[in-house]
């Protein structure tokens, strides 16, 4: 389970094995490890609320090689963070009566039966704690570029939210910061919407809006390297991600060349894109403008609700009622998860590019 080329990620863990956590190469000798920039970033993504998992999770981030002195050494770095709040009873259904929409049937014949299959193994969301302690680790990097990544929940079922910048600073309401969404009509609205499907013991798509700015001209390589195909990979990487869109994404299909290309205007030595909303990308190459992505999310498969699918033992199509511990809806988790993705691929291409001077 490995990201990026020249800072390399190797991601390991279960949900409810002892500890998740990376292995980082690549990172350069020099880097303060920020404490407190660290805990804010775990704490954004931690689950907890009335519309999230109830599973505690501390997430205390261990650096157990690679650091010294509060600073990065140049070696390779291992992050862990132990589960403290696994409750494997939940899943003793498992392997016999593998859930709908979820790895376990899959996984289960992939490793004829080996496979931990208890909250997903290892292609728990649980994971995506290491790769948000990862990502706030490198965050100081994409600092002295002037990058900033920002998101919030754009969609969940039909609630649309304004775009970030037509909202208020982040998270100005409770409703706001709950939904992880700017809009705060938007945000009041959807959580109607999620608290009517979790009492109906079902759950709820949702969709995730990033913008990214301060992007130099031409990061990135060209092809399957790209700014848009490295963060389309890493995005959708995401569990439960179902789609990926970049700019006017699907819209583009209705439009004319005169409509959608952006003039370049400035100058020789500063050029920049006119227009409305321009390209933050072109042929894989940062044009300077901000870059817009957003990301599909599936409404979460484990829900109360009944259901009826395959039980492996009797061979038989039986009801299955989930219990444990489970999000109605993903998009206010994942907002900090599809942050850290694109600061992820944003230090690794910079450090290809030659954009970092060590």
């Amino acid at each position: 389970m490995h990201l990026g080329e020249w800072i390399r990620l190797t991601l390991f863990g279960t949900s409810h094995g002892p500890r998740v956590g990376v292995i980082l190469t690549g990172v350069p000798a020099g880097i303060e490890i920020d404490s407190l920039a660290i805990e804010l970033a775990m704490a954004s993504r931690r689950p907890g609320g009335r519309y999230a998992s109830k599973r505690r999770e501390p997430d205390i981030v261990e650096f157990r090689t690679g650091v010294a002195n509060g600073k990065t050494n140049g070696e390779e770095i291992e992050i862990s963070i132990a589960n403290k709040d696994a409750k494997s009873k939940d899943y003793s259904f498992l392997p016999d009566h593998p859930r709908p929409g979820h790895q376990d049937m899959v996984m289960h014949k992939r490793t004829n039966g080996e496979a931990d299959l208890r909250g997903g193994g290892s292609s728990s969301a649980r994971l995506t704690a290491a790769l948000v302690a990862s990502a706030a680790l490198l965050s100081p990097l994409l600092k002295t570029l002037g990058i900033e990544c920002e998101a919030q929940v754009g969609a969940i079922g039909q609630i649309q939210a304004l775009p970030m910048e037509k909202c208020p600073p982040r998270w100005d309401t409770d409703a706001c910061k709950e939904m992880r969404c700017r809009d705060p009509l938007a945000a009041l609205a959807m959580i109607e919407t999620v608290e009517q499907h979790r009492m109906d013991r079902n759950s709820i798509g949702s969709r995730v809006d990033l913008r990214i700015t301060g992007v130099p001209l031409g990061l990135g390589e060209p092809w399957f390297d790209g700014l848009e195909p490295a963060l389309a990979r890493a995005m959708v990487a995401i569990p439960a991600a179902r789609g990926v869109t970049f700019g006017r994404g699907f819209d583009v299909v209705g439009m004319t060349g005169k409509e959608h290309n952006d003039p370049w205007g400035g100058t020789a030595e500063h050029p920049t894109l006119l227009g409305e909303n321009p390209d933050g990308v072109l042929a894989g190459l940062a044009t300077g403008s901000p870059i817009h992505v957003s990301v599909a999310f599936k409404p979460p498969s484990s829900i109360a609700a009944e259901q009826h699918t395959l039980n492996l033992a009797t061979d038989s199509i039986q009801p299955l009622v989930v219990g444990g511990r489970h999000d109605p809806v993903l998009g206010p988790r994942a907002v900090a998860v599809v942050e850290a993705m694109a600061k992820l691929v944003l230090c690794d291409l910079a450090m290809r590019g030659g954009f970092y001077d060590e």
